[in-house]
């Protein structure tokens, strides 16, 4: 991730000599640091700071700005000139990222940020191999061939970018039309090494190896159908009358455009947060310490109990996506005063018409009200808020930009009443722009909600099959002693992936386009 300062205005009386300086502001170690330039309050910085960048995580930030008169650029001498602290998701989520400079708690001017991705821009390889005539593996029988790909790193190793499903007993295979980013197959270097190896699949784990060939995206955008790639054992290269294991055949390469996830961020989408907490009676009355709603004890002594963090972990990441910070919270598996009729839907706040909370401290105060003033029933019933989130999505396919992708949050404490009718939910949201994120609170079995984190294969119910893996789940416990930055870090890397993924499929059918012109 590249950053860009620009335009600092200083109200003072001379002109400076400015420096800037980006330091982390957790681990108090500086990132980068621009050049000096003299005599001037509106300077324009040239040298960028490059840093990583990733979604998951809370990167706080601070810029301290300098005024350095002697020749040796020491900043202990230097006259400090002002200060911004913010989130490395605030620059990346803003075209231009411009705030007041800090000095004392008085504004001492603006500055101006600018993120920009590092990396070239992102291509997906559409690939249709087959392999013909591979050597024989198996004392009985025929191979059980699969393909592995692997980018070749900066100190010359290598590291697996994708794996092909196994064809059983076969020496002539043809495996499932495959699609590969480039940044994940050769991180964007046209002449990159990409090393394929064939391999034959045992049950043991320890699968004999076939044959090896290397290419480059270079040499794959210039391939048209029937080009061939001859598998060569190292062990038997070199040998009298040996030529190769079998041969690799393209039957069809194609290589796209893809926009990334910074690029749809910087083009106008928001990323719309969405809550649902479980107020089902097996998470114990409230008003007992062992009950996982537990709130008790005065406010600046309180634990904050499992549903707490959990959204504490998880809203303090995705906030820095959304404009307004209004996000709609919703209650489901309890009565509701007056008529104490169950409900599996309900706003925290009270409001049936209006659910939306100010900020994630908002969704907070209006979960404590809420747990005074229900009753906690059940049963565990998902598929209506899912149902519901699904609605809002939905309504975003009637736009021609990709401007809104919703994201909903699940805390419940145990196995959901309404699995069949949940599957079937996901199912049919799983063409919409939303993704689900479901966090076990408390010590149930949750081993049947593994199935809705269709990791290995597409959640499927009958004959109705998911469109594309759209559910993270994980359970609290398993981050009870670590950093709760760790259980965002968790349910959040995949996000980004399946934001691009579903947009750029989404711009090919729909002739779909950024909101924002980024390449401008």
């Amino acid at each position: 991730m590249s950053l860009k300062s620009c335009g600092i205005k200083l109200d003072v009386w001379c002109l400076c000599d400015i420096t800037l300086i980006l330091i982390h502001k957790i681990l108090f170690s500086q990132i980068g640091r621009t050049e000096r330039i003299d005599d001037n309050l509106n300077p324009k910085f040239h040298k960028q700071i490059v840093m990583d960048y990733h979604f998951e995580e809370v990167q706080k930030l601070v810029f301290k700005v300098f005024d350095i008169d002697d020749n040796n650029n020491d900043i202990s001498q230097a006259d400090f000139l002002g200060k911004l602290e913010c989130t490395l998701g605030q620059v990346v989520s803003s075209t231009n990222f411009t705030r007041a400079l800090d000095y004392n708690g008085r504004d001492y001017g603006t500055i101006t940020i600018h993120a920009q991705e590092q990396g070239g821009e992102q291509q997906s390889v559409h690939l249709s191999l087959k392999g013909v005539k591979l050597d024989k593996k198996d004392w009985f029988g025929k191979s059980d061939p699969f393909l592995e790909f692997h980018r070749q790193l900066l100190d010359g190793s290598y590291a697996l970018a994708h794996r092909t499903e196994v064809k059983m007993k076969t020496l002539n295979p043809s495996w499932k039309p495959m699609k590969i980013n480039s940044r994940r197959l050769c991180n964007n270097n046209p002449d990159g090494v990409i090393k394929v190896e064939c391999y034959d699949w045992n049950k043991s784990g320890s699968h004999d190896l076939i044959g090896v060939f290397t290419t480059t995206l270079a040499e794959l955008e210039g391939v048209s159908a029937g080009k061939s790639w001859a598998l060569v054992h190292p062990s038997k290269k070199g040998k009298r009358g040996y030529r190769h294991s079998g041969e690799i055949i393209a039957e069809n390469i194609q290589i796209k455009r893809e926009y990334s996830f910074i690029e749809y961020i910087q083009g106008g989408c928001e990323l719309n947060f969405v809550v649902g907490i479980d107020f089902t009676g097996s998470n114990g009355n409230p008003q007992d310490p062992s009950s996982l709603h537990y709130i008790g004890g005065s406010r600046a002594y309180r634990n904050p109990n499992q549903y707490v963090e959990a959204l504490k972990a998880v809203g303090q990441v995705v906030q820095d996506y959304d404009s307004d910070q209004l996000y709609p919270a919703f209650g489901f598996g309890a009565r509701l005063p007056p008529t104490w009729n169950v409900s599996h839907q309900f706003s925290l706040n009270g409001d049936p018409h209006n659910p939306d909370c100010q900020g994630i401290q908002g969704i907070l105060t209006a979960y404590e009200q809420c747990i005074n003033t229900v009753q906690l029933y059940g049963p565990t019933n998902a598929s209506p808020i899912i149902g519901n989130v699904a609605r809002m999505a939905r309504e975003a396919l009637h736009q021609q930009q990709a401007s809104n992708y919703y994201i909903l949050l699940m805390l419940t404490d145990g196995i959901l009443t309404d699995m069949d009718q949940t599957i079937h939910t996901i199912i049919e949201a799983s063409e919409l722009p939303m993704s689900i994120i479901i966090i076990g609170v408390g010590d149930a079995d949750f081993d049947d909600m593994e199935r809705l984190d269709s990791d290995d294969k597409l959640l499927s119910i009958g004959s109705r099959v998911a469109k594309r893996d759209i559910v993270q789940f994980v359970p609290f416990r398993e981050f009870k002693n670590v950093p709760l930055s760790k259980l965002a870090a968790s349910v959040l890397e995949e996000l980004p992936g399946q934001i691009s993924e579903y947009f750029n499929e989404k711009r090919k059918k729909y002739r779909l386009r950024l909101c924002v012109d980024t390449t401008a």
